[in-house]
């Protein structure tokens, strides 16, 4: 044979000391590892350490003593395996009933309220059923809503203070949505005021299922808005500040508001004015002159 000629046989000098396994070899080694651990090691550990012992020089798979028949020596844990056994087991443990992650783009609906006909009223924002919530609707992460209507309070009197008694001290905003869908609903109104008051729960009153989809609504849209969105605006001016105040006497309006300040000038010289003094002007008659009277005169608190 020439000896010029390389040998095949031999392998070359540069030899790569790292051996890729393929899929067939890692499969493998992972079924070998399972074999070989305890049964107290958890699988999260026998992936990590797959990840560090398949990549070994082929060198010591070859000659290293573990390879004996016999010897079941076990690799030694790497830093990733390590940690991964310090891990507090909490990070795979199921959440408790009623921890569903939130979503902030959907209004989560109790399971519950399968079939009632108010989901037909809520259109303006989306709505999808969730099994493990406490509240019927999730509006907010900390809003929730109960639902209830009167006629079925009325055959279980008992039934919305156990679903308030099951809330706990969940939820900052808990708001009581009540359907009126009777005709004498003063008694059980008050009943239902009573337990909501003594749960920590804020009632709103619809007369129509479209009316309470529509709180609902808004509960969702005005989320994440400050309270200033929903507050009256009222211009930082003079004349409508005295229109805010002298326009929720009853029969005033605004055009009477600007009569008065025109004929007396300042708000203390109304003040101060009789109710004949009042009717000498245009548009204030005796009834109106009264009220404007007795609204600037009499006392906020009456004392018995």
């Amino acid at each position: 044979m020439d000896s010029n000629k390389k040998d095949l046989s031999q392998p070359p000098g540069n030899k790569r000391r790292f051996h890729i396994p393929t899929v067939e070899e890692i499969e493998k080694s992972r079924v070998e590892a399972e074999k070989r651990l305890a049964p107290s090691t958890t699988m999260h550990e026998v992936a990590l350490d797959l990840s560090t012992s398949t990549l070994q020089p082929a060198e010591a798979q070859q000659g290293s003593p573990s390879s004996k028949t016999g010897d079941v020596r076990q690799p030694a844990p790497s830093f990733t395996t390590a940690r991964a056994m310090a891990t507090p087991a909490a990070q795979t443990t199921s959440s408790p009933t009623g921890a569903r992650s939130y979503s902030s783009k959907v209004v989560q609906v109790n399971e519950l309220q399968r079939g009632n006909p108010l989901l037909a009223s809520i259109r303006n924002v989306r709505w999808s059923f969730a099994k493990d919530i406490l509240p019927d609707y999730v509006v907010g992460r900390a809003s929730c809503i109960l639902y209830l209507s009167i006629k079925y309070h009325r055959l279980h009197p008992e039934y919305i203070a156990k679903r308030i008694e099951g809330l706990g001290r969940n939820y900052s905003l808990r708001v009581l949505l009540v359907y009126a869908d009777t005709d004498d609903s003063k008694l059980p109104l008050r009943e239902i005021n009573r337990v909501a008051l003594l749960g920590n729960m804020t009632v709103l009153l619809a007369w129509s299922l479209d009316e309470a989809g529509r709180y609902i609504e808004a509960l969702k849209t005005y989320e994440h808005r400050p309270p200033d969105a929903i507050k009256e605006r009222v211009e930082d001016t003079y004349m409508a500040r005295l229109n805010n105040a002298l326009t929720s006497v009853r029969s005033v309006n605004k055009t009477d508001v600007l009569t008065l300040a025109s004929n007396f000038g300042s708000f203390e010289r109304m003040a101060k004015a009789g109710a004949d003094e009042m009717t000498l002007c245009p548009g204030i008659g005796d009834l109106k002159a009264q009220r404007l009277f007795k609204a600037m005169n009499e006392a906020f608190v009456q004392t018995s």
